[in-house]
């Protein structure tokens, strides 16, 4: 069985209960780590925005994770909200999460995807595996300004065939 058969990755609502519960958790964190000024953790109601989609990662019942992608003008989408709770970390379910969204930004004809993440310690491990899957350092995007916090990241896309 291949890893990702083992998961299921769903569109939610991220108002919605559970899903609202790993947002609240992936702002806590952010908070913990990164001071108000450079931290650009979205809410809740602010995943639902019209140029927003979020999913879910969950094996069987239980929610494991989350990810949204925000559409920007010029064909750039924007990797937003990625979290997996920490007890399910050290599984692969952030790759495979990650992975689902550069390949939905693919079906969505995006010329490239774009992420900011902090560059504290903490995200180390963030910053690794965007790396690991092609995505190289850049300078500020969509519409971010310069921040010794901030680390941002850009991975050039071909859309798919279809």
């Amino acid at each position: 069985m291949d890893a990702l058969s083992r998961y299921t990755i769903s569109r939610a609502n991220p108002t919605a209960p559970g899903p609202a519960n790993l947002i609240e958790t992936h702002l806590a964190d952010s908070h913990d780590i990164t001071d108000n000024t450079s931290n650009h953790t979205m809410g809740a109601a602010d995943l639902c925005a019209a140029n927003i989609r979020f999913w879910t990662i969950s094996q069987a019942d239980d929610l494991l994770g989350c990810g949204a992608l925000k559409t920007h003008t010029g064909g750039v989408a924007e990797i937003k909200s990625m979290h997996v709770i920490a007890r399910a970390r050290g599984r692969g379910i952030a790759r495979i999460l990650l992975e689902f969204l550069i390949e939905q930004a693919r079906h969505d004809k995006s010329r490239e995807i774009v992420l900011e993440t902090g560059t504290m310690d903490a995200y180390a491990a963030a910053r690794a595996l965007y790396e690991r899957q092609g995505f190289a350092y850049c300078g500020p995007v969509a519409g971010y300004d310069d921040d010794p916090n901030s680390a941002f990241m850009r991975l050039a896309l071909e859309p798919d065939a279809q």
